[in-house]
């Protein structure tokens, strides 16, 4: 069971994106960059008291979730990380504990508009099953066709990764 932390009625949480640079570096994308500008954008205006942040490191340095935390520009509000995920769905539910520990009722998800189907596929999918009401933003950045075949390369694991993030959240919830 998760500790009860200060109740926050509306979070932000923001999933990373980033590659590998050619110093070897994993590194956050400008698109990255561009979710973390909407979501400081989106503090005030939604009475957000609470950012997550959720991405991994594929070279064992700094994780998306850190190094989108250190470009915050924002409000001060508190602010998360995820460092694990590597998935879209691993995104959802391994930011779902941390909501829920802060009594989380309500989530905005900064996403690329690319991204929004499986966002809200997964997002909705998992935090609503605990009361968590979803929405998405998409944020002003630029889409290219690497990302748009990416996404659509990803619409058959959905069903898999969305079994997966269920299970863990079984084991992390019960």
């Amino acid at each position: 069971m998760l500790p009860e932390m200060a109740v926050v009625e509306t979070a932000i949480v923001v999933p990373g994106h980033g590659s590998i640079d050619p110093d070897g570096v994993h590194r956050i994308s400008e698109r990255s960059l561009g979710l973390v500008a909407e979501a400081e954008r989106l503090v005030s205006s939604l009475e957000a008291g609470l950012v997550v942040f959720s991405g991994w490191s594929s070279t064992g340095g700094p994780s998306e979730a850190e190094q989108m935390k250190d470009a915050w520009r924002g409000p001060a509000v508190e602010l998360l990380v995820e460092p694990t995920a590597r998935t879209t769905a691993e995104n959802a539910s391994r930011t779902l504990p941390l909501l829920l520990a802060h009594s989380v009722r309500s989530v905005v998800v900064v996403c690329s508009p690319l991204h929004v189907p499986r966002t809200w596929l997964f997002f909705s999918r998992l935090y609503r099953s605990r009361g968590i009401a979803v929405r998405i933003r998409a944020a002003r950045v630029r889409p290219s066709l690497r990302a748009a075949a990416w996404e659509l390369a990803a619409l058959p694991l959905v069903p898999v990764q969305l079994r997966a993030a269920r299970a863990e959240l079984r084991k992390v919830l019960t």
